[in-house]
């Protein structure tokens, strides 16, 4: 079988079978993704999601799969709930969170409930009930801030320009205490701008990227702010499902922080070229910085994946215009339930 122009072998993902896990914020991007993953693996999967309007998650991210997996509406607030669904997972991933850096700044408080809050709720209901269970929780990449030397790695002081990053951040040490104190094997996996099926393309409030795939399936203008010049990591949907999965199954990984973030770096600019090249429609205007974007702005973003391949054995494989490729595939065929028909399909589970 053909593979895309410099995609590297498949990383041999470890078997699933018969563990049971749990996926919070299992209808957005990261989590419904991941869900399809572990099932293929041969997991049995719970996703528990509230399907928050400022998290992305769309019921038709898992509607082929619905007769496969639990599926609980359920908020990371809510801890009785919480503490019902920890007990007897092996793995517990948590993608849960509030997603939008502009949305943390209108509504920090807010914010902080899902960033922070829900976190500490998820890891009490862990230490209580499951401590055995191994915790992946997801980071990111821009809770560092402006970056003091490059490429960035996981000792980076940090220094967010944004509610969202800070919390991240907090609740990142948050996860890292309770793995400490209670004894219970946790990773933190920080993300870069991960792209492809399932993802919100209907807003600005989330991963630009994303955004700007939308824009161009729809044939609209890509608005890049300023030059375009800062540079961005970006990894295919896949390489970030890889990273999880790996994590979750290696104890060199317990109790480390891990960057999973991609070999290239690429100007905004022309992230939206390759776009609307490889989307195959669209087009690259730029305006001005708009005030409440510059101010959170953090420049250059170029990271080292130094340690994930050297802890987890991980390379992202799936090169940045295949990705495009396969995401343009995806939306393509279905592009209605990401837009004016989102969230109309209703979920049963098992």
């Amino acid at each position: 079988m053909k593979t895309d122009k410099k995609e590297k072998t498949r990383t041999e993902l470890p078997s699933l079978k018969g563990k049971k896990v749990l996926i919070t914020g299992g209808l957005g991007f990261i989590g419904s993704n991941l869900a399809h993953t572990c099932l293929a693996l041969g997991a049995e999967v719970t996703i528990y999601d509230c399907l928050d309007a400022n998290s992305g998650g769309n019921m038709y991210n898992v509607f082929d799969i619905q007769d496969q997996v639990h599926f609980v509406k359920g908020d990371i607030l809510h801890v009785d709930e919480l503490s019902r669904q920890v007990r007897g997972k092996d793995i517990i991933f948590n993608c849960a969170a509030s997603t939008s850096h502009p949305f943390s700044m209108r509504n920090p408080m807010l914010d902080l409930d899902a960033n922070s809050k829900g976190v500490l709720n998820l890891l009490e209901a862990v230490k209580n009930f499951n401590k055995e269970a191994k915790f992946v929780h997801i980071g990111t990449s821009t809770q560092l801030g402006k970056s003091h030397y490059s490429p960035a790695d996981e000792l980076h002081p940090e220094f967010p320009t944004d509610i969202y990053s800070a919390n991240k951040g907090v609740s990142e040490k948050y996860v890292l205490i309770y793995g400490n104190a209670y004894h219970i094997p946790v990773t933190i996996v920080r993300l870069p701008n991960v792209f492809g099926p399932r993802a919100a393309i209907h807003s600005s409030d989330f991963n630009f990227v994303n955004y700007f795939v939308g824009l161009a399936l729809q044939g609209k203008d890509i608005t890049v702010y300023g030059k375009g010049a800062q540079k961005r990591n970006l990894i295919y949907i896949d390489d970030c499902l890889a990273a999880l999965v790996l994590a979750s199954q290696n104890d060199k990984a317990n109790g480390e922080v891990l960057f999973a973030v991609g070999d290239r770096h690429m100007a905004v600019l022309e992230i939206a070229h390759t776009i609307v090249e490889h989307i195959g429609s669209g087009r690259v205007k730029s305006i001005e910085w708009p005030l409440d974007r510059k101010v959170i702005e953090i420049g250059d973003a170029v990271l080292s994946n130094a340690k994930i391949k050297k802890t987890l054995d991980w390379v992202p494989q799936v090169d940045v215009e295949a990705g495009f490729k396969r995401t343009r595939e995806y939306f393509q065929s279905c592009l209605e339930h990401y837009f004016e028909q989102r969230n109309t399909v209703t979920l049963t589970g098992r």
